[in-house]
């Protein structure tokens, strides 16, 4: 099936496949709201994840803001049009270059919200330096993404990446950004 971004998706096909992930749906915002979420989709059809994307999604590690006025925090926006998936990633810089604390918000699938969850654990104790070592493939091989959801591991990277970008530009810190690869997700061509 096709959603109407043009990307591939799985859709329930039976009016009892939708029923379900309707009532799972509810049942998983109502638990949100709550602040527990836990996991309440069927699995439908053949098709599973891995348990630590399972993990992270039911679990997620460092939900929530930082101040992002604060000059030791760094805000990374990033989002992919095509699927609809928008992450904001922050982190929480020391005087010595050091990840303390990290935060994140993800709208987006399962595999978009594992892969931030996966990517704050990965970046706190780290200098700003290091974090820009982790790769998208790191982050899909550690969640087992499937290849249809390596794009939510490119979005944890890109939010890295331009969380520490903010932080240096806030602190008038020379960026160091020689990998070649254009991060921003959000160009017009006009």
């Amino acid at each position: 099936a096709q959603s109407p971004t043009g990307t591939s998706c799985s859709r329930p096909s039976s009016l009892i496949e939708r029923t379900m992930l309707t009532r799972a749906v509810r049942s998983t915002a109502t638990a949100a709201m709550r602040g527990s979420v836990r996991r309440s989709v069927p699995v439908v059809g053949a098709r599973s994840y891995h348990d630590t994307i399972i993990d992270h999604y039911e679990n997620p590690r460092n939900v929530g803001s930082l101040d992002k006025n604060a000059e030791d925090v760094g805000t990374g926006l990033v989002g992919a049009p095509a699927c609809g998936d928008v992450m904001k990633l922050q982190i929480k810089v020391d005087e010595n270059g050091m990840i303390t604390e990290s935060k994140f918000k993800t709208f987006g699938c399962g595999s978009a919200i594992a892969s931030s969850s996966v990517a704050t654990e990965w970046i706190e104790g780290k200098s700003i330096d290091e974090v820009l070592t982790i790769k998208n493939k790191d982050i899909a091989g550690f969640l087992k993404l499937p290849p249809v959801k390596l794009h939510c591991s490119m979005l944890a990277e890109d939010a890295i990446k331009a969380a520490v970008k903010d932080y240096k530009q806030k602190n008038n810190i020379e960026a160091d950004d020689h990998d070649g690869h254009d991060h921003s997700h959000s160009h017009s061509h006009a």
